[in-house]
C-alpha cells in the first residue's frame, strides 16, 4: 500500500525556483505528481482558483535525489569499526559484507530496505538509485520468480513513498580477465540474458510509473567483461523506456593497478575505449582519475556519483571535484553503505575534503553562484536527477513534485536572511534536530511535521530482522 495523495497544490512562503528563493510561491501538479504550474508572487485569485492546497509551515527546496544505494548494506552500520589482522582496507571491509549478505533473505530485505528509505525520506531525499546486486538463494539457486529480492525492495519504496530506480547488477566474474567467482559471490551472480529475464520480470510485476523507474547496473569492470555488458546494452532496447546505467569505477586504487596490469590501462580509459559513454550513464565514485580521464568525463555528460560519507568511511581516497566541476562536469550524491543518511552531510564533506586538498575555503563554487551550499545543492539535485532517469531536482512545469519544506524557526536558521539559508542547512551543526518538517514525492505528503505514518510499524520489523540476522551471527 503507497502513501495516498491528499492535494493537488501547496502554497509557500518562500520557494527554491532556479537557484533563487522566490516569495508567495504557488506550486500546482497533475494526478501523476508531475507539477503543471510554478508561480512566483501568486494572487489570493491563483490560490483560490489551484483546488485543494496546502499551506507550507517553512520555505521549500525540491527534494534531492539519491543516486547510489545498496539497501541491505544499511543494517551492518557499526559492525565492522574495528582493526582486524594487519591493516584494514576497502577490501577487508568486503569479506565482512559478503558474510553479512550470505544471512539475508527476502523478509530481511524488505524489512531493512523499509526502514532505510523512511530514514531517506526524513532526511529530505526523495527518490533513490538502488544498485541491488542480492539477486539469489545462499547457494546461488534462482528464487521463484527470479526478482523475489528485488521485488522486496521495490514492495518497500512503494510503502514508504520514496520514488525508486531499481538497477539490477550484472555480476559475473571476481576480477579482471574473467577470473571465476568466489564461492562467497555466487548470490550475486547473472549471465547478461538472465539479467534481462529478470529485469522483464520487474518491469511485468512492478510497472513503471511516475515514482518508478529501472535501468542497469555492471557491477564494474572487475566483475562483467565487455561482451558481456555489450550484450547487456543491446539487450534493454527490447524493453520500455530509456534506461539509465551504473557502474562503479576506479574506487580503489587496487582496482586501478589490477586493470593497468591485465588491459594495461586505467578502469576509466578502458570504459571509454570500450562504449559509448553518455548522459545515461553514471559513474560510481570514479575516485582514481587522471586529468585527462576527468575531462573525457566531463566532456561526455555522465554523471560522477559520488558517495563521500561511505568513502571516507572505506578509506577510498578524494574525488577531483573542483577541476571536474570548472569543466562543467555533472554529479550527484549517494549514501551508498549508509553509515550516514544525510544529504547535508554528502555535501559538507565533499567540500571539506576539497578544502583539505586545497588548503582553501569555499572551493565549490562558480563565478555565477558564489555559495557554496546553493552551488553544490543545485549541481547534485540536477545530476542525481539525470542519473535517475526522473524528471526531479527541480522546481519547475515538467518535473516531479518531490519537494521538502524547511522549518525556518529551527535553531540553524532562525533570524537568517533567506541569501544564508542552504548555507546554514549544509554548514551549521549548532542543533542536532532535524529541520526538515515535511517530504512530499510526486506530491504525496510522505513526511509531515518529521513523522512517517509507518515508522513505528516499520522499525519494529526491522528490529525484528536485525536481532534474527545478529543472533545467527
Amino acid at each position: 500500500m503507497s502513501i495516498p495523495r491528499q492535494y493537488e497544490a501547496l502554497w509557500a512562503p518562500w520557494a527554491y525556483l532556479d537557484g533563487q528563493w522566490q516569495a508567495n510561491v504557488l506550486l500546482r501538479w497533475d494526478q501523476h505528481g508531475t507539477l503543471t504550474d510554478v508561480l512566483p508572487d501568486a494572487s489570493q485569485q491563483d490560490i483560490d482558483a489551484a483546488g485543494s492546497v496546502h499551506t507550507a509551515q517553512g520555505a521549500v527546496l525540491p527534494g534531492m535525489p539519491n543516486l547510489h544505494s545498496h539497501a541491505f548494506q544499511s543494517a551492518m552500520a557499526g559492525l565492522t569499526e574495528f582493526r582486524g589482522q594487519g591493516q584494514d582496507s576497502f577490501w577487508s571491509w568486503r569479506d565482512l559484507m559478503y558474510r553479512f549478505a550470505a544471512r539475508l533473505e527476502p523478509e530481511h530485505m524488505q524489512a531493512i530496505a523499509q526502514w532505510l528509505y523512511i530514514q531517506m525520506l526524513k532526511a529530505g531525499y526523495t527518490s533513490v538509485c538502488e544498485f541491488h546486486y542480492l539477486h539469489h538463494q545462499r547457494d546461488g539457486q534462482n528464487y521463484a520468480p527470479i526478482g523475489l529480492l528485488a521485488q522486496g525492495v521495490m514492495e518497500a519504496a512503494s510503502a514508504s513513498g520514496l520514488a525508486i530506480t531499481m538497477l539490477p547488477v550484472l555480476y559475473q566474474y571476481s576480477d579482471f580477465g574473467s577470473k571465476a567467482p568466489r564461492q562467497d559471490q555466487q548470490r550475486f551472480l547473472n549471465s547478461p540474458t538472465q539479467l534481462l529475464y529478470l529485469l522483464e520480470s520487474l518491469h511485468n510485476s512492478h510497472p513503471l510509473n511516475a515514482d518508478r523507474r529501472y535501468g542497469v547496473a555492471p557491477h564494474s569492470l572487475r566483475a562483467a567483461n565487455v561482451g558481456s555488458i555489450n550484450t547487456l546494452i543491446d539487450g534493454l532496447h527490447s524493453l520500455p523506456s530509456r534506461h539509465p546505467i551504473h557502474i562503479h569505477i576506479a574506487e580503489q586504487m587496487a582496482e586501478v593497478l589490477a586493470c593497468g596490469n591485465i588491459k594495461g590501462c586505467s578502469p576509466v580509459a578502458y570504459l571509454y575505449d570500450n562504449f559509448n559513454v553518455d548522459e545515461r550513464w553514471c559513474l560510481v565514485h570514479a575516485t582514481h582519475i587522471d586529468e585527462q580521464e576527468r575531462q573525457q568525463i566531463a566532456r561526455s555528460g555522465a554523471v560522477a556519483g559520488l558517495c563521500l560519507t561511505t568513502e571516507a568511511n572505506l578509506g577510498d581516497g578524494l574525488f577531483p571535484a573542483a577541476a571536474f566541476l570548472a569543466e562543467q562536469g555533472r554529479m550527484g550524491i549517494g549514501s551508498d553503505s549508509h553509515i550516514c543518511v544525510d544529504w547535508r552531510a554528502e555535501l559538507r564533506l565533499l567540500e571539506y575534503g576539497q578544502r583539505l586538498i586545497n588548503q582553501q575555503r569555499n572551493v565549490l563554487t562558480s563565478s555565477q553562484q558564489p555559495f557554496v551550499a546553493d552551488y553544490l545543492f543545485d549541481t547534485c539535485a540536477r545530476g542525481g536527477a539525470q542519473a535517475s532517469g526522473r524528471a526531479s531536482g527541480q522546481l519547475s512545469p515538467g518535473h516531479q513534485a518531490d519537494l521538502m519544506v524547511i522549518d525556518l524557526e529551527h535553531p540553524s536558521l532562525a533570524g537568517l536572511d533567506s541569501q544564508h539559508w542552504l548555507s546554514a542547512l549544509v554548514f551549521s551543526e549548532r542543533a542536532h534536530a532535524n529541520p526538515i518538517r515535511d517530504v512530499f514525492v510526486s506530491g504525496r505528503a510522505c513526511i509531515r511535521d518529521g513523522y512517517h505514518p509507518q515508522e513505528e510499524t516499520a522499525f519494529a520489523a526491522y528490529q525484528k530482522t536485525l536481532r534474527s540476522l545478529l543472533s545467527s551471527s
